[in-house]
């Protein structure tokens, strides 16, 4: 099997702000390896974020190919995209997005609860699983209100993991944490890598973040410069 889980060639970006055009993202190429953990590093405004949406394919780029298993992603329609992000990539965001009113067990399995007859495996069973792994095996009926940020946190890297992902797109999941809660998410995330083979690609700004990663990559001005 090709170690190369996704492709990126020559990636760019750009938005209008006011008169004047800003390239965001400048001819970007890289390549995620199977089981791998990647970090962009790079301050607020280098463009990481708008490059993991990218990836991602929660943007449409201006330029550029992308390839995941050797399929153009690029060259898929809206339906067939969503599919490819349903079956594909978990997303784990800053902000928690947890459902208030909606407990652990809830918020885990809500992204495939539509599609809960056309799975092959037990949608329960599996979040089950992953609100163990993540430690909170106790806290199944909790309401979020009821965690901690870092336990929220947790609850949505489990959620990312639902739909058994080859890929978890991170954007500064620990950017509204302290510094332990930022580490117990850290640690989630890499033990679900370790035990899932999943691959990774976070965006950061924060050094100490970025080590937990195999492999450092740096973004400056929308252009990888390492």
């Amino acid at each position: 099997m090709n170690d190369i889980l996704m492709e990126c060639w020559q990636l760019g970006k750009d938005y209008s702000s006011g008169t004047r055009m800003v390239r965001a993202v400048k001819d970007v190429s890289l390549w995620l390896k199977r089981g791998y953990f990647t970090a962009i590093m790079g301050p607020s405004g280098s463009g990481k974020t708008t490059l993991l949406n990218l990836i991602g394919t929660l943007d449409v780029p201006a330029h550029g190919k992308l390839f995941f298993e050797g399929v153009a992603v690029d060259s898929l329609n809206d339906d067939q995209l969503a599919d490819f992000r349903r079956e594909n990539i978990g997303f784990v965001f800053q902000l928690f997005n947890l459902i208030p009113s909606l407990n652990v067990m809830e918020n885990v399995m809500i992204p495939l609860l539509p599609f809960r007859n056309e799975l092959s495996f037990d949608l329960e069973e599996r979040a089950k699983e992953l609100i163990e792994m993540i430690g909170l095996g106790e806290r199944f009926d909790h309401l979020p209100g009821e965690l901690s940020g870092g336990e929220q946190q947790r609850v949505a890297i489990a959620r990312a993991m639902i739909n058994h992902p080859k890929l978890i797109l991170a954007d500064e999941p620990t950017g509204n944490l302290d510094t332990g809660m930022g580490k117990e998410v850290m640690n989630s995330l890499k033990q679900l890598k370790e035990e899932q083979g999943t691959t990774i690609l976070l965006v950061t700004h924060d050094v100490n973040i970025a080590s937990h990663a195999s492999e450092i990559l740096n973004i400056k001005d929308g252009m990888l410069v390492s």
